[in-house]
């Protein structure tokens, strides 16, 4: 037998010292899991639940009305965006990872969340045809009066618009699918601010801007976060890049939010009654709510940022090769993060079912 040659040891001892180490914590790593899920899970079902619960609790002691059907009409417009966000999301990352190497996409579920959003903006035509009341039969909606109304006919615009969203899904052209979704966030300003209220055009243009970008945040980063667990094996690092891409972006859509959520709420609250309305009215208790929402987003978002711009420093401990970080390591708090987003999505629905606050 011939002996190994001193060159080949050294390169197989090299290569077990770079080789990584079996685990010996898989248990723990397992029960690790385990928690996250089941705090994913509370975290959704949570959200789940504000529509139900959210306006009883907004309303408890501040002497306010609870408009009936208020339950029903938080749900559906919660579904109605996270519908709308799904697709405008897909857009905005198909966009970054454009320029990509090596990146995959995922395939879309803008037909599935059109069809979706077809069935909650039905569901609020129904009560707006039956006098903003949940309808508990045919006869009680005035179909032929949705036309002759502003409500009416915006509510109606925005069940059309699903439906092109669902059948242009499929287009190669960006324009064509963006259209019918432009036309929901016009439908969705013009219809949160009527034309008593004062400067309703203001009103109006801030609700756009706010809107879109939170259907960009929201449905970017789960469609991010799909095409990072697509990419994992074959290529980490070009989902890594996809996120880190989509972090940027994130920075200016939270800059944007921020500006237009602050202008919103002043229009509603002036600034001398800010404070009293956060806790004694339900609108402003629900945006206090929202608003800590954000705050726990934010720093999430910041986690997984932080991780990502570890991951992709070299390690100076190796000098046989350049060692990066694991660029899945941003992947449990942007899923955290992405889950939260679900929650203030419905606490945003609640807020255009309780009622506005009288400016003191």
């Amino acid at each position: 037998m011939s002996p190994i040659p001193p060159a080949a040891a050294a390169g197989d001892e090299a290569a077990a010292a770079d080789a990584p180490a079996p685990s010996r914590h898989r248990p723990a790593d397992r029960r690790r899991a385990l928690r996250r899920t089941v705090a994913v899970l509370c975290l959704a079902a949570g959200g789940l639940l504000i529509p139900l619960l959210g306006p009883g609790a907004a309303l408890d002691g501040t002497g306010e009305a609870d408009d009936p059907g208020v339950e029903a009409v938080t749900l559906l417009r919660g579904v109605l965006f996270a519908a709308l966000a799904v697709p405008v999301g897909e857009e905005f990352v198909r966009r970054l990872a454009a320029r990509v190497p090596g990146a995959t996409l995922p395939r879309g579920w803008s037909a599935y969340a059109a069809v979706v959003g077809a069935l909650a903006a039905l569901g609020l035509t129904a009560i707006v045809a039956a006098g903003n009341l949940v309808p508990t039969s045919p006869s009680e909606m005035d179909i032929g009066g949705l036309y002759g109304s502003r409500d009416g006919t915006l509510a109606l615009i925005e069940v059309n618009a699903f439906v092109v969203a669902g059948l242009l899904a499929r287009s190669p052209h960006a324009l064509l699918r963006l259209a019918p979704l432009a036309a929901i966030v016009a439908a969705e300003a013009l219809r949160a601010h009527p034309a008593t209220e004062d400067t309703p055009l203001l009103g109006s243009a801030l609700t756009l801007v706010h809107l879109t970008c939170a259907s960009l945040w929201a449905g970017g980063l789960l469609y991010a976060l799909r095409t990072v667990w697509l990419l994992r094996a074959q290529a980490p690092d070009a989902g890594a890049a996809v996120l880190g891409r989509y972090a940027r972006g994130a920075l200016l859509l939270l800059a944007a939010l921020t500006a237009t959520g602050v202008c919103s709420a002043l229009r509603r609250m002036p600034p001398g009654t800010v404070l009293d309305q956060l806790t004694e009215t339900a609108y402003g208790r629900t945006l206090l709510g929202k608003v800590l929402l954000v705050a726990v987003v934010c720093a999430l978002a910041l986690t997984a940022r932080r991780r990502l711009r570890t991951a992709a420093e070299p390690s100076p401990s190796s000098r046989l090769r350049s060692s990066r970080g694991d660029p899945m390591a941003a992947y449990p708090p942007a899923r955290a993060e992405v889950v939260l987003l679900g929650a203030v999505v419905a606490v945003s629905a609640l807020l255009t079912a309780v009622p506005v606050p009288i400016r003191w």
